[in-house]
């Protein structure tokens, strides 16, 4: 069982169970107990009205005299009682008719047992001497023992009951007993590099769960102020890299231009250039990332229709696709409003078919789609590279992941997916990576709420 919850009302159901069952035994032993004692007052009740029948002169009376004086009661009795009068060493003087010529067993030095009789069953005897007799007296144990298999078939029946019962209050207590739990992790899986004010509720009492939660709020203050830390790490590091970095090229251009340096050193100061250009785009890039995680970063939402923007990034994706020696193709469906910013959509699109680019085979076809439908905008950029692992998806939208393509050199930052997914999330969307048409290549798909008009068109 992998629930706390299920164990939680398995182990209420079984305590409750076994508590019960325990009850019951106690009870099955104390209830025979007080039978078997009813019985035995019953017996001594009967030979009281037999001493009272044989009367003060019983030592003078014959056999024959006692038998007539007591065979009216034993007689009237014949079905509770059997009754045995005997001298000891000497014989019987007196035996009911019911026990069909059988003795009562005799157990020495035991007043009250239970016995069996042969033809008749098990009985309760009591040996009673009343000199020079010993008078037996039974009573048959076959009602007490009727009872008992009743209470053992009812206790049977309420001990599953208790189950099935039990076993629906512990569910209830368990969700009880839990919610505070269930608050917790709901409330921890909505903290996240994005959410990193909110915490846990801490409840009033005093106690485990209380403490966890006070607990989990302090680490979740540290990790706060480690996030901002590193934020702020980030975005001043930045800064200052941009300013020597700056001099670097204004320097190698200036030396470019005075036009006395031999090939040689213009072409190195060239690739000096080229790679300073690099650590700036990076360096943006991470600014970028460090102002959308504090949110600091802007956007210009405004619910407008995303037909426009995607008609005029099409014409330039085309020659930029083309001009890689790729295949384009754009598709839109739908009509409807959008709260996008075209600035950042357009570098998300971009940055997309960028790394299309960079992976696709030459002649390759890289598709952009388009739909509004559902009441949401969702746009994906597929490619017939080789694809990335299951595994590897959620990851590759990461800061510096760079995923080795077969054949290919990439000279990427691994920021720009990173980004990609920053302003998909400002603008209250998500993004998400899926194997292409027929499980060959990437598609990479963003999806922003949008509001459906009934008008739908396509344009390709």
């Amino acid at each position: 069982m992998k629930s706390i919850g299920t164990r939680i009302a398995a182990w209420y159901a079984t305590a409750a169970t076994a508590t019960l069952a325990c009850l019951f035994v106690v009870g099955y032993l104390l209830l025979e107990r007080q039978l078997v004692h009813g019985l035995d007052l019953l017996v001594e009740t009967e030979f009281r009205e037999v001493d009272s029948r044989l009367g003060a002169d019983y030592r003078t009376l014959s056999p024959q005299a006692i038998e007539s004086r007591i065979r009216e009661i034993t007689d009237y009795a014949s079905t509770l009682f059997y009754i045995d009068i005997h001298v000891p060493g000497k014989g019987v003087i007196f035996r009911s008719t019911n026990l069909i010529g059988h003795d009562i067993p005799d157990i020495p030095r035991v007043r009250n047992y239970t016995a069996e009789i042969p033809g008749i069953g098990e009985v309760r005897a009591e040996e009673f001497h009343k000199m020079p007799f010993e008078v037996t007296i039974a009573t048959p144990l076959r009602p007490i023992r009727d009872v008992m298999d009743g209470y053992i078939k009812i206790s049977v029946l309420l001990l599953a009951a208790m189950v099935v019962v039990s076993l629906f209050i512990g569910q209830g207590l368990a969700r009880f007993v839990l919610w505070p739990v269930r608050l917790i992790r709901d409330t921890a899986k909505r903290i996240g590099h994005d959410n990193l004010s909110e915490r846990i509720p801490v409840p009033d009492v005093h106690d485990e769960i209380a403490d966890l939660a006070r607990l989990l709020n302090e680490m979740f203050d540290r990790l706060e102020t480690s996030f901002h830390q590193v934020r702020r790490f980030t975005s001043e590091a930045s800064h200052e890299l941009k300013i020597p970095l700056s001099l670097i090229s204004l320097h190698a251009e200036k030396m470019l231009v005075d036009g006395r340096l031999p090939p040689a050193q213009r072409e190195q100061l060239q690739v000096q250039l080229e790679e300073v250009a690099r650590l700036n785009q990076i360096i943006d890039e991470l600014l970028f990332l460090s102002r959308a995680d504090a949110r600091a970063l802007k956007l210009d939402l405004r619910p407008q229709s995303p037909t426009a923007l995607l008609q005029a990034f099409a014409q330039d994706a085309t020659v930029l696709v083309e001009h890689h020696d790729r295949r384009f193709v754009f598709e839109h469906r739908g009509e409807g409003s959008v709260a996008l910013d075209p600035k950042w959509m357009r570098q998300v699109l971009l940055n997309l078919v960028t790394n299309a680019i960079h992976v696709s085979p030459r002649d390759g076809l890289i598709t952009l789609r388009s739909q509004i439908d559902d009441g949401a905008w969702r746009v994906s950029v597929e490619d017939e590279g080789p694809g990335v692992p299951a595994d590897q998806r959620d990851r590759m939208f990461e800061r510096f992941v760079r995923l080795a393509t077969p054949g290919k050199d990439y000279p990427g930052s691994g920021l720009g997916l990173a980004i990609c997914r920053s302003i998909v999330t400002l603008h209250g969307g998500k993004i998400s990576a899926a194997p292409g048409t027929g499980g060959r290549g990437l598609r990479v798909t963003t999806e922003i709420p949008a509001e459906e008009t009934p008008v739908l068109r396509a344009v390709s």
